[in-house]
């Protein structure tokens, strides 16, 4: 069964029926990123793990009606604006909706797409670390450092001139919330890895670099200086979510 034809089912009780968040579907087979990522990996990844995010944020979500209408990114951005006693929620189900929805189009199956960043993006990783494998040498040092479940990041600074950085988040979190404009990321949650890489986060970080998407981070980065985004956000999130609100 291809993913494009598997029906996920996120019933979830009555609150379903005011469901507003959806489960975007992989933009690949499971097996498209084989060998570097394997079947069972992605099943698991997309149709329990980001499933049971949305799942959790429409739950949470359900006795907030003034809610239900924003989008996953707008809560991440705006928890000062949500109730209390939610925000824990909110910040890690949104969080986990947006980054995953972020992730399935960071990737795509070995041999498609471009081989490597040009134009702007090329020029900028020149710029900010002397070159791509320079780059890459850093992004995986990141990732292998960084302590527990998180996320490693291609980001562009707002408060340095628009410069690149490598960061690290823990969670769920997402740059934005340090007011920085995500270019490329990777999972480094063991869910993302464990049953192929087992605890070896390092192989699996080298292995990678065979599915990075580079369209797509040249998409973002080219957005990431259009002017028109930079004053809003929300809509780039709702775009990377397939959603209108």
């Amino acid at each position: 069964m291809t993913a494009a034809s598997r029906t996920i089912n996120l019933s979830h009780g009555p609150e379903t029926l005011s469901a507003k968040h959806t489960l975007p579907p992989l933009p690949y087979d499971y097996d498209a990123l084989e060998p570097y990522i394997d079947a069972k990996t992605m099943m698991l990844h997309h149709d329990q793990h980001h499933a049971s995010y949305v799942i959790k944020l429409n739950s949470t979500l359900a006795g907030n009606p003034e809610l239900q209408d924003r989008s996953a990114l707008w809560l991440l951005l705006n928890l000062d604006k949500t109730p209390l006693e939610l925000r824990v929620s909110i910040r890690h189900n949104a969080g986990g909706h947006v980054n995953h929805s972020l992730f399935w189009r960071a990737m795509s199956p070995a041999g498609r797409g471009s081989p490597a960043p040009v134009g702007a993006l090329a020029e900028a990783l020149d710029r900010d670390f002397g070159g791509l494998e320079q780059f890459k040498r850093s992004f995986n040092e990141a990732g292998e450092q960084l302590f527990g479940s998180g996320w490693v990041w291609l980001a562009e600074s707002r408060q340095d001139g628009g410069r690149l950085q490598i960061c690290t988040t823990n969670g769920h979190s997402n740059p934005l919330l340090q007011g920085h404009f995500p270019i490329l990321l990777n999972d480094v949650w063991e869910h993302a890895y464990y049953l192929k890489y087992e605890n070896r986060r390092r192989d699996y970080l080298h292995a990678w670099w065979s599915l990075v998407n580079w369209d797509e981070a040249m998409r973002r980065y080219d957005r990431a200086s259009d002017q028109a985004a930079k004053r809003d956000w929300e809509d780039e999130g709702g775009m990377v979510q397939g959603l209108t609100k």
